[in-house]
């Protein structure tokens, strides 16, 4: 398929991010809006649909996005914005993205005492910058001087929530 100017064919833009982070956010959002407990005179009927993450619609999409993870299929930076617009409505959205954020920052390296903080700091940015380059499909941000400081000015994510919220998921992936 060929892409004019990063658009598709729906005008959604070209497929860049990995479905893992769409299907991530969405099952963070289902863990933290199932319930705990279910108390005795509670309407489930009522109060269990107005949780988005135990919703029909929820589901199909988790369930879509795992397929599409299993093929290694990516979204459009807009698919990504909706959704990304969909979680900063919720009261608890810096909380879903931070765990989202560790979740996909993966398995950690296992820490070895001996090397040189400066050569860890080295290591620890390479790998960060590895991996957002997978999830996102380009680079995002860049380090500036100092222990271990991520500046991005301009993430593509940022415009669809200019609050910041959204920065808890690569500040999660960061501090995994």
């Amino acid at each position: 398929m060929e892409y004019s100017k990063a658009k598709d064919s729906n005008g959604k833009g070209r497929p860049r991010v990995s479905a893992l982070v769409a299907l991530t956010l969405l099952e963070v959002i289902q863990v933290n809006d199932r319930p705990l407990e279910v108390f005795e005179e509670e309407d489930t009927s009522v109060t269990i649909p107005r949780r988005l993450g135990l919703s029909d619609v929820v589901e199909r999409r988790i369930q879509n996005y795992q397929r599409e993870t299993k093929r290694g299929q990516k979204i459009s930076d807009q698919e990504f914005g909706d959704l990304i617009r969909l979680v900063t409505k919720r009261p608890d959205a810096r909380a879903i993205f931070l765990e989202s954020g560790v979740r996909l920052a993966g398995k950690s390296t296992p820490k070895v005492k001996w090397i040189p903080r400066r050569l860890a700091a080295v290591i620890a940015r390479r790998q960060v910058r590895r991996r957002l380059e997978a999830l996102f499909g380009r680079r995002i941000g860049g380090f500036a001087d100092g222990a271990f400081t991520l500046e991005g000015r301009s993430l593509f994510f940022v415009q669809s929530d200019p609050e910041g919220d959204a920065c808890a998921l690569v500040l999660g992936i960061c501090s995994a």
